[in-house]
């Protein structure tokens, strides 16, 4: 029973010939003074009037959506006015249809009649308004619209490059920023804005819509430009960097264009990339190295105490410079029977969903966070700086042993000490933050386990490397 009831909503019946019929919605009573609508449907055939009730439901959505999005903007070029334009379109052609007829511009019925001397179709479609009138409670200017085509297909506004940035950055990209830190977040804004910029500056800030294949190839060929050796002051941009600036303009038009609703227009950035370069390999820090070199006493007394720390935790965890300068105090478990750090995305967003872990403490490790309790205020957000001024400290003590060599080596150092100490693949990649292309079991053992597997690597160290030791 009640599945009938609802299949028969909006309807009524008098005389035998259905009729929609209902009242105006209240939260758009503030922009149709109409109490009640009520039209006739034609028929006696409960299933031909569903079919005319769900289209005029659908037209009655559309038209009292633009009217809401009119009263709330005034601006006659926005966006919001061009989908207001466009939901009262598609009103008019919903609610032609479901009266019988075929929704045609004014001016292409005008133009009939005149040309062909067939005022027929014109003159059947103002005696059925003046036929229906009386059908409703009050009439509506919407059935004449529809009827007589009264209602324009809307053209959308021309948006810029830079104004499609602009709609990209506050309305379509907010999952991509909003776990991010503010720093993250700004150098995440400043690679999209720079690619826009690349793109004008190559280009010219054209409208979107006007964007080419052709256009996309000359950009392509801006890039080969600065590809190729040329002043020897200048060095070419690689092939990776290309990409990431013609990626970007390819995803902005992309989600530009199914944030407006046109999400099968081709993208002329398709298939746009260059062969990249094979990326350098970071090569490790060998271990006697770090024992007899980096491990030497009194060589960082000079550096503030987050910044010499930090050294230390970085070489016993394989943890990443920006996981390790943004530990919070709750991340930090020295009152553990097995001390840990633990990398959680609080307040930022981790490299990948698998850079969430723990870590035991061991050897410098240790000893470097007992001194941090509380972690490393100072370089909060600011990991790029740290690896700035760990490079210019590694480089003033002469402590990178090839021109490769970076502060990430110790990364890749720790890595190769697990796989030679035997420690497990997954575990291996547990404790790096990798993705293991094996299926997830288990708690990846206890933190105890962890400790454990960690203590066979571990480098010998003076206790006059701490001043709480």
């Amino acid at each position: 029973m009640a599945k009938a009831q609802h299949s028969e909503k909006y309807l009524t019946q008098r005389g035998g010939v259905w009729y929609y019929q209902r009242w105006i919605p209240k939260r758009f009573s503030h922009v149709d003074s109409r109490q009640k609508i009520r039209f006739t449907l034609h028929t006696e055939s409960v299933e031909v009037a569903r079919l005319r009730r769900d289209a005029l439901a659908e037209a009655d959505k559309h038209y009292w959506t633009a009217l809401a999005i009119d009263a709330a903007n005034n601006d006659g070029v926005s966006e919001a006015a061009f989908r207001a334009e466009k939901l009262r379109y598609k009103s008019a052609t919903a609610r032609a249809l479901a009266h019988g007829f075929q929704y045609r511009p004014a001016e292409t019925l005008a133009a009939d009649a005149q040309h062909s001397g067939n005022v027929g179709e014109l003159l059947n479609r103002i005696e059925f308004l003046e036929k229906n009138a009386g059908a409703a409670i009050v009439p509506a200017k919407q059935e004449t619209e529809a009827i007589l085509g009264g209602v324009a297909e809307p053209a959308r506004p021309r948006v810029n490059v830079s104004d499609a940035f602009e709609v990209y950055l506050k309305e379509i990209a907010f999952d991509e920023q909003k776990n991010k830190s503010p720093k993250q977040q700004y150098s995440w804004e400043k690679t999209k804005r720079t690619s826009t910029n690349y793109f004008i500056d190559a280009i010219g800030d054209v409208a979107m819509e006007d964007i080419t294949r052709d256009m996309a190839t000359s950009y392509r060929s801006w890039w080969i430009e600065r590809m190729i050796p040329g002043d020897e002051q200048m060095k070419p941009t690689k092939p990776n960097t290309a990409n990431r600036h013609i990626g970007n303009m390819r995803r902005l038009y992309e989600d530009y264009f199914t944030h407006v609703g046109e999400e099968e227009r081709p993208n002329p950035f398709r298939k746009m990339f260059f062969k990249e370069d094979q990326e350098s390999n970071v090569p490790s820090f060998e271990n006697d190295w770090v024992r007899e070199r980096v491990l030497s006493l009194g060589l960082f007394d000079d550096l503030n105490d987050e910044l010499r720390l930090m050294i230390y935790v970085l070489i016993e965890t394989g943890a990443r410079t920006s996981e390790i300068c943004n530990l919070q105090t709750e991340n930090i478990h020295l009152d553990n029977d097995v001390p840990y750090i633990s990398i959680q995305p609080k307040g930022r967003e981790l490299k990948t969903w698998t850079s969430k872990r723990e870590i035991p403490l061991v050897g410098v490790a240790l000893e470097a966070m007992k001194e941090a309790p509380t972690g490393f205020p100072r370089y909060q957000d600011k990991g790029e700086l740290v690896s700035a001024n760990l490079m210019k400290a590694f480089r003033k003590r002469d402590l990178l042993p090839t021109p490769e060599h970076v502060i990430y080596s110790f990364r890749h150092a720790f890595e190769d000490r697990m796989l030679e100490a035997d420690i497990d693949f997954g575990m291996r990649c547990y404790l790096m933050g990798h993705k293991n292309p094996r299926p997830d079991y288990g708690k990846k053992g206890s933190i105890e386990y962890r400790r454990n597997l960690l203590l066979k690597i571990a480098h010998p160290y003076n206790d006059g490397l701490f001043k709480n030791a």
